[in-house]
């Protein structure tokens, strides 16, 4: 072998080194019991938060309708009333607002919903009536395929309703089950308000002092949003209902408080709920009279681009901050997760997770010298 040849087999890098023989990374026997007892946590958690669902869907709404009632009771207390009372009373003021509406409405909201179940009894019992009806229909608006389906679905209804004895039950068993919610949800409220500041001052402890004030900045920021949005959302709703029963009103619609009332609360979900009961609306006016169901759907489109392009705006301001974009995933995210609950929540969960992204990012900014612009600039 001649002098600067290298023996036999030996890897040659690219400038005639020696490549160095690869060996792999010595894992400790503790970092893989750290790895599984990690992945076995995380799955017990995962499965523990399936299991209590429900519990933790109760907390969520606990959650939102304290921090959405906060300032009231707040105020009640700066003014020597003592905050146990103080939520009492709140919810005092809602029980009675609630009955107030509900003795404006229901008894209207009955007769209409009585006089409309007469009507399509009425139309249906008529010889060919319910047929002829939807027969115009299917003929006016090109609906045969769909009508001819339909109809057969309502002929097979009698022989159906011997099965219904179960669906009934598991509709009590629900009725049930959403009064316990209800009552749970109440209390697991009155709690969180009760202690509020004791919750938060606990929660802090796990933090190091010089974050503290940062996070009660942060606390406060999110509160303001699920505020903002919780009681916009009310307002808004509660003016397209009003808006609503007056257009139908003046159209000669018949059940309009019942019908301004779906409205108002199919309105509640972000997005899609105005177009959901607008179409219950204009679907009854057709049946009653389709110019009518016309100048309704006409006015459905006009209040619709108010409601988004200045209602909204105007109402979510300081609330919200979130591009059209992202709510709409966001919705489509929350009620995939949890369904209209989820679509409820998605709005102020989203806005939360911005006003956390954008503090990380000016922190950031902050430690490698750059500028970003903080949660509300």
């Amino acid at each position: 072998m001649q002098d600067g040849q290298p023996a036999p087999g030996t890897p040659l890098t690219g400038d005639g080194g020696v490549v160095p023989r690869f060996s792999p990374p010595q894992v400790r026997p503790s970092t893989v019991v750290v790895v599984v007892f990690t992945v076995l946590a995380i799955a017990a958690g995962l499965w523990l938060l399936r299991e209590l669902s429900e519990i933790v869907q109760w907390l969520v709404i606990a959650l939102f309708v304290a921090v959405a009632i906060n300032p009231a009771v707040g105020w009640l207390s700066r003014h020597r009333v003592p905050r146990g009372l103080a939520i009492l009373l709140v919810y005092l003021g809602l029980i009675l607002a609630i009955a107030g509406l509900g003795a404006l409405v229901i008894p209207p909201l009955v007769q209409q919903v009585n006089a409309l179940v007469d009507a399509v009894t009425a139309q249906a019992q008529q010889p060919g009536g319910l047929d002829q009806a939807v027969e115009d229909l299917a003929t006016r608006y090109g609906l045969g395929g769909y009508i001819d389906a339909l109809r057969e679905q309502v002929r097979a209804l009698p022989g159906q309703l011997s099965v219904a004895a179960g669906p009934l039950l598991a509709l009590a068993g629900g009725v049930v089950g959403s009064v316990t919610a209800f009552i749970t949800i109440l209390l697991l409220t009155f709690l969180l308000l009760l202690d509020n500041d004791r919750f938060i001052a606990a929660g802090l402890t796990l933090f190091n002092p010089a974050q503290r004030p940062r996070l009660r900045r942060l606390l406060g920021q999110a509160a303001g949003a699920i505020h903002g949005y919780v009681n916009g959302n009310l307002v808004i709703s509660l003016i397209a209902g009003v808006a609503a029963f007056i257009a139908m009103t003046i159209l000669g619609m018949p059940y309009s408080v019942a019908l301004a009332l779906i409205v108002a609360l199919f309105d509640l979900i972000p997005l899609v709920g105005g177009i959901l009961g607008a179409a219950v609306a204009v679907l009854v006016a057709l049946f009653v009279n389709p110019v009518t169901a016309g100048l309704l759907a006409v006015y459905f489109l006009v209040y619709q681009q108010i409601e988004n392009n200045i209602l909204q705006p105007m109402v979510y301001k300081r609330s919200v901050s979130l591009h059209p974009l992202a709510i709409f995933v966001a919705v489509l995210v929350g009620a995939q997760l949890l369904g209209i609950l989820g679509a409820l929540l998605a709005i102020p969960v989203a806005e939360i997770l911005r006003i956390l992204g954008a503090e990380w990012l000016a922190g950031r900014a902050q430690e490698t010298g750059g500028t970003v612009h903080g949660p509300h600039d």
